[in-house]
């Protein structure tokens, strides 16, 4: 079986087989296609491990800011917990950091309109572009008033 087969049968196999002919420095027998695509993917799930994560802390603060008096530990800890994988995918991938802003611009949108599906309240309460800086939004100490 070839390991372009063995790609497309076993995929676990294949990582493994992979790893083997690198380490054994077997270049040739690499299969160069596929090895290259998932590790193009690996850099894309980093960055929508990003802007995933961005999304689900920018409804959040949303939320903390248009519902004052509904503010819980649940999503404190959400904010935080948020924060803190936000800083160590930032600290393992340092060249994601200047990206951040870009990002925020993707994930707003749909950060937005989770907020809005969550709290009932309309639409247009909710800013049309983002109302925190970068800053803010990674700052452990920052909850929108």
């Amino acid at each position: 079986m070839t390991t372009a087969t063995l790609y497309d049968r076993d995929f676990y196999a294949w990582t493994q087989t992979q790893a083997g002919l690198l380490r054994q420095a077997q270049f040739g027998k690499l299969d160069l296609t596929n090895l290259i695509e998932e590790i193009e993917d690996m850099g894309k799930n980093r960055q929508r491990e990003l802007s995933g994560r961005l999304q689900v802390l920018l409804a959040h603060l949303l939320k903390w800011q248009f519902q004052p008096g509904h503010h819980s530990p649940s999503w404190e800890t959400t904010i935080r917990n948020q924060r803190d994988e936000l800083a160590e995918l930032l600290v393992d991938n340092p060249s994601l950091r200047p990206q951040v802003a870009q990002y925020v611009t993707r994930a707003y949108p749909r950060s937005r309109r989770w907020a809005w599906s969550e709290t009932g309240l309309d639409l247009k309460t909710f800013p049309i572009t983002c109302p925190y800086t970068v800053q803010q939004i990674l700052d452990e100490d920052f909850f929108p008033q």
